[in-house]
């Protein structure tokens, strides 16, 4: 019998851990896409406690311990932090066969070096041990992603966003490059006019354009565009519930802008039409740019009025999804291809069953001399787990080029999530060591390692040009 978590976790083979050990675990990180805050880096943050670097705003953990019977008081409620923290000591044992047992464990060992299980008989060894730690300047916010071995970050910013933090991190010479990502999604948001037009009045503020028309809007896009390709942008992305492609014209879609500025509330159909007109226009300005764009599509948001109204959003309360998807996002890329303004594109999917469909999909645009110009991109939220990754994986080998695949990231809030690239590289060795070993493909460890480290890296580093 294995022990929990030894060297050779997830590697199931010899070869495996050959592949692990000798080409995968030493490799620097590329997160491109998470949601950490650029304030907590610039300011080197240093966090108080457990709770506070670990709990706090992780709604993986939330959904457990209101899954496990645990009150809100507890989860996002005025408990101490420490009261939070017993609390998820006792949920922990009950998530045997979730990722956050893999996970939480990992992050133990990897951050604190602490190899005990967490349980309510050890958390208050743990607290004092983990916190212990917290107060030295080793884990301060920005030691805490050296010793990650993290080379490139790329954040998640609304293009309203003033860039302050990046701006002070670059200039303070940090090591680890942090970039922003532009994330216009409030732009999309048009079936509520109060809160669309006070997002659009704070655009034109700093962008300094007069926003009366579609065209206004979009010149103060490319304003803002330019501004933080200044700061080191070369991605953008863009958070859907579905594709949106109908057919519009010029005229159709700055009648439906001037409408909503006027507060007037558009159809479902006409907030579609604009939808349609908007992402056609991003692609080409991100085309403009040589950014890359990313679609994250499928989630079905804010379920629960209740705890939406008492929390707000982000705090748990999304699924899965089940609108179709496929003709839509043919749509959408034909349209841009046809003009030769489809630019590098990463594509994730949310429900599982569509899973075939984008790997199918991205290669219908593949070109332009571009290894992998059309990415499927890693497991997604609630497929970020090992089913999901497996899946994902032999999904893009079975239909695509995993040789290609530009690799994991995090897609946290949590500076000490790092550990989710160690979890994916273990499983992507494992996969390669069991294809090796059953004899079917060939035992080339050399070649095999070097595509190892291209998917864990390489691949990234040359597809954003971070060299």
């Amino acid at each position: 019998m294995k022990t929990f978590l030894d060297e050779n976790f997830l590697l199931h083979n010899d070869t495996a851990q050959k592949l692990y050990h000798e080409y995968a675990a030493k490799m620097p990180i590329i997160d491109y896409h998470c949601h950490l805050s650029p304030k907590d880096i610039a300011t080197d943050r240093r966090f108080q406690n457990l709770t506070e670097i670990w709990l706090d705003e992780d709604h993986y953990k939330w959904r457990a311990m209101r899954a496990n019977g645990v009150d809100e008081y507890y989860i996002t409620g005025s408990a101490s932090p420490w009261e939070k923290f017993m609390k998820w000591a006792e949920t922990i044992p009950y998530t045997l066969r979730n990722p956050l047992y893999h996970w939480a464990h990992l992050e133990l060992k990897n951050v604190f070096g602490i190899e005990k299980i967490l349980c309510p008989e050890t958390a208050l060894e743990i607290w004092n041990e983990a916190n212990a730690l917290l107060q030295t300047p080793e884990f301060s916010c920005r030691n805490l992603i050296r010793r990650a071995n993290v080379k490139v970050i790329c954040t998640t910013d609304d293009p309203v966003d003033s860039l302050e933090w990046h701006r002070k991190i670059r200039e303070d010479g940090y090591d680890v490059k942090v970039c922003p990502t532009w994330r216009p999604d409030r732009a999309l948001l048009i079936e509520n006019p109060d809160s669309f037009n006070e997002y659009i009045d704070q655009l034109a503020t700093v962008s300094k354009v007069s926003i009366g028309s579609f065209d206004n809007l979009l010149e103060a896009f490319k304003v803002r565009q330019q501004f933080f390709s200044d700061h080191g942008c070369v991605l953008s992305d863009h958070g859907l519930e579905a594709f949106f492609a109908d057919d519009f014209t010029p005229p159709q879609v700055n009648d439906l802008f001037r409408k909503a500025r006027n507060g007037q509330i558009l159809t479902a159909e006409e907030a579609s039409r604009y939808k349609s007109a908007l992402l056609y226009e991003f692609g080409k300005l991100d085309y403009e740019m040589g950014w890359a764009q990313q679609f994250h599509v499928g989630p079905m948001r804010n379920n629960n009025t209740r705890m939406l109204k008492a929390l707000g959003p982000d705090a748990g309360f999304d699924s899965i999804g089940d609108r179709e998807t496929a003709i839509a996002m043919s749509r959408y890329f034909d349209r841009l291809e046809q003009e030769r303004k489809l630019t590098k594109t990463i594509l994730y999917n949310l429900n599982p069953r569509d899973s075939e469909v984008y790997v199918a999909m991205a290669g219908n645009f593949q070109g332009d001399g571009i290894p992998g110009k059309i990415q499927y991109g890693s497991g997604w939220w609630f497929q970020d787990q090992k089913d999901g990754i497996i899946k994902q994986l032999n999904t893009l080998s079975a239909l695509g080029l995993v040789s290609r695949f530009v690799g994991m990231l995090t897609d946290s809030r949590s500076v000490i999530s790092y550990s989710r690239h160690e979890y994916f590289r273990r499983i992507l060795c494992n996969l390669f060591g069991e294809d090796i070993e059953n004899g079917e493909i060939p035992n080339n460890i050399e070649h095999v390692g070097g595509m190892i480290q291209d998917i864990c890296y390489y691949n990234a580093e040359r597809y954003f040009k971070f060299r």
